[in-house]
């Protein structure tokens, strides 16, 4: 009998349609009505003829959305590939991989998907070598309930967990004492919380939280088991578009405070004493850099790029904490400071070299450094540690490595595995390389290349490129199920490192944000002339795939060159970028967009918005949109406006499809079978639309 891949690779070869839907003959989409609105901007007219569809509540809306998942499941869910796919990928999403750990006081709190499981579970290692026991199940949070790990108190003592219904940013958070194993009673209800920010303090009594409302973001300390209502800190004079984050010393008596004003605009750093009623005490107002400060055995260390556009570490004394008395401790290296955390009386750098990660200890005290050797080309994230341990633990992985968590004792330097997934064999076989590539003003941008053993270079090589090019965010090497799929049934996987992300720093992030932002799109375009001249694919073999920010530039891409791709996947995607201010919680990203109130701005939003540029006439590549009724960050409007325009618009013959499901969302905690499913529908999508063979 064949293989359940060799039956895969069989219908790859022969599937380029199903039946009766080849190209030329697909059914026509559902009819949108098209509105004639046109709104001034700054003397301009701009159409808008899908603007009904922001009314996501709307009797309208809600009938357009039906008849496009009709539409959809009539072209893709009868996918012959599709079964199969969700087959290969079943195995692979359902590995024993952990989602987060933290070790504290011998104690080690696991976040992890126990195998054959729809959702992830918590679970406790009381110390090292002993067996874990599982002490939250969230189905007794209901059906569709997924947990968080937040944090864990400096005694192991204290757990804190959010609990989250669908794939919302919202949760509610909740706390587990490990000693008596049970939960409290205490739980800060449904909110969008910046649970980043979630600190437990050393007496296990006292919460600090930051939660964000309708006026913006505010610090609370919330005394646990107490019926006083939670005491306000801070923020009281943010706004919506304000972000704030903290950090707590191991003593709990300083917090630091960082407010970003916009994601990626202005930002000011206070200290704030947890002992007494004094105001927070200004250390950095308005300044036109990051910092990000810890605190520990009576120093502040602070990361900046101020004046270091890769990164360096400052230094202060608690009790001497303004500018004038900080002094480089770091100072700015070739390669780019991602973060940091105290653990071991040490400072753990986590840098990017070419876009992968490397590990350095710190001892602040006589300023040696150590590099930690890591398992391969990839990515650490996840650093956990106390200032009093003697060890620390960080997440590893790679484009073959499911996510793995490893311990380092400082004295000694033996590292091993906490907690990670037993590999498929097949894996081992999974090649990485590096490429380097020019972009059209001539900056040189590297590339990853993802392959299953020797590159044949053939037009017969399906590819599927990835990006996302904003916010400061790096993208680097992790694991992913659909691409490690992908990759073993002979596709190339390619991950293009534009500008708009920090892998080489600020200037790299600013060179493609505001009224550069046509930078990160030549960069993405720039990478698939790349793989179609040196002949490892040609358009019509050629996918693009992105989510947010990165499914906006799938958008603007396809409608900047249509004739370059095959197929486009756009997960989350914006849309519309002259209203997408308007919804939510978006204000946040003028910093990284702009803003159509100033005019120069105005401009360049205008001069890529894909909603704007959709041409009826134009033959657009196949495209399938992604969303749906969870994502609070993005709003769906943004996806199902685009559909109706490139179904109203393209001329091609192509699909224009939107998978939309009610339960999906940014945040990624959803059921297996729910990921498996927006996973496998996006790979056969992909083999119907790139007429995948196996050469």
């Amino acid at each position: 009998m064949k293989s359940l891949r060799g039956v895969i690779l069989c219908l790859f070869a022969a599937l380029i349609c199903p039946k009766g839907l080849s190209a030329g003959t697909l059914p026509p989409p559902p009819a949108a009505p098209r509105d004639r609105l046109v709104e001034v901007i700054h003397g301009v007219r701009v159409p808008d003829p899908y603007r009904w569809l922001e009314q996501l509540s709307s009797p309208a809306t809600h009938g357009f959305i039906a008849a496009e998942q009709r539409y959809t499941q009539r072209l893709l869910g009868q996918q012959p590939s599709l079964p199969l796919l969700a087959h290969e990928l079943m195995p692979l999403t359902r590995l024993n991989t952990p989602q987060s750990v933290i070790c504290r006081n011998g104690r080690t709190v696991i976040l992890r998907k126990p195998p054959g499981a729809q959702v992830a579970s918590l679970y406790l290692r009381t110390s090292p070598g002993r067996s874990e026991v599982r002490i939250l199940d969230p189905r007794r949070f209901g059906k569709n309930a997924t947990l968080d790990l937040l944090a864990v108190s400096h005694d192991g003592r204290l757990i804190a967990y959010g609990v989250r219904h669908g794939g919302t940013d919202q949760l509610s958070i909740h706390f587990y004492d490990v000693v008596q194993r049970r939960s409290l009673k205490d739980v800060l209800p449904d909110a969008r919380y910046i649970y980043w920010s979630l600190l437990l303090a050393p007496d296990d009594k006292t919460v600090y939280y930051i939660r964000f409302g309708s006026h913006g973001p505010r610090l609370y300390a919330h005394r646990l088991g107490g019926r006083t209502p939670d005491r306000l800190l801070f923020g009281r004079r943010l706004g919506i578009k304000d972000i704030l984050q903290a950090t707590l010393s191991p003593r709990g008596h300083v917090l630091l405070i960082q407010v970003l004003h916009g994601a990626t605009g202005p930002t000011d750093l206070y200290l704030k004493r947890t002992g007494g009623s004094a105001s927070a005490q200004v250390l950095v107002k308005g300044q036109n850099a990051n910092f990000v400060a810890r605190a520990a055995a009576g120093h502040i260390y602070i990361q900046t790029d101020l004046d270091a556009p890769r990164g360096k570490i400052m230094v202060a004394a608690v009790n001497r904490p303004q500018r004038a008395d900080w002094r480089v401790l770091v100072p700015q290296t070739a390669d780019t400071l991602q973060s940091f955390a105290l653990a071991g009386g040490r400072l753990v750098l986590s840098y990017l070299h070419d876009a992968h990660a490397r590990l350095v200890l710190l001892d602040p005290a006589t300023g040696a450094m150590k590099t930690v050797a890591l398992p391969g080309l990839g990515t650490v994230g996840d650093v956990e540690g106390s200032w009093s341990s003697p060890r620390f633990s960080y997440g590893y992985t790679s484009f073959a490595t499911p996510r793995t968590f490893w311990s380092y004792a400082f004295k000694s330097g033996r590292q091993q595995v906490i907690s990670g997934p037993k590999l498929p064999k097949w894996l081992a076989g999974v090649v990485t390389e590096q490429v380097w590539y020019r972009s059209k003003d001539g900056t040189r941008v590297p590339m990853f290349l993802v392959h299953r053993g020797p590159i044949r270079r053939t037009s017969h090589n399906p590819v599927l490129l990835y990006g996302y090019g904003g916010f400061a965010w790096a993208q680097t090497p992790i694991f992913s199920p659909q691409e490690a799929v992908w990759v073993k049934n002979g596709g190339i996987y390619a991950l293009a490192n534009i500008r708009g992300g920090d892998e080489f720093g600020e200037t790299w992030h600013s060179d493609g944000d505001l009224l550069n932002k046509q930078n990160s799109f030549d960069d993405f375009a720039a990478a698939a002339r790349f793989l179609i001249a040196k002949h490892y694919t040609v358009p019509g073999r050629l996918a693009i795939q992105g989510m947010s920010n990165g499914g906006l530039l799938v958008l603007v891409s396809i409608v900047q060159h249509p004739k370059l791709f095959g197929a486009a996947i756009a997960r989350y995607a914006l849309a519309d970028m002259l209203r997408y201010e308007k919804f939510g919680i978006a204000g946040w990203w003028a910093g990284e967009y702009g803003s159509i109130k100033n005019k120069a701005q105005f401009k360049a939003l205008l001069a890529y918005s894909p909603y704007e540029h959709v041409r009826k006439g134009v033959a657009y590549p196949a495209v399938l949109l992604v969303t749906g009724a969870d994502d609070t960050r993005v709003s769906p409007a943004h996806s199902l406006k685009m559909t109706a325009a490139l179904q109203h618009a393209s001329r091609s013959g192509k699909p224009v499809l939107l998978l939309y499901d009610s339960k999906s969302g940014h945040s990624g905690t959803l059921p297996v079978r729910t990921q498996v499913a927006q996973m496998a529908h996006e790979l056969a999508f992909l083999v119907w639309q790139l007429h995948f063979r196996q050469p």
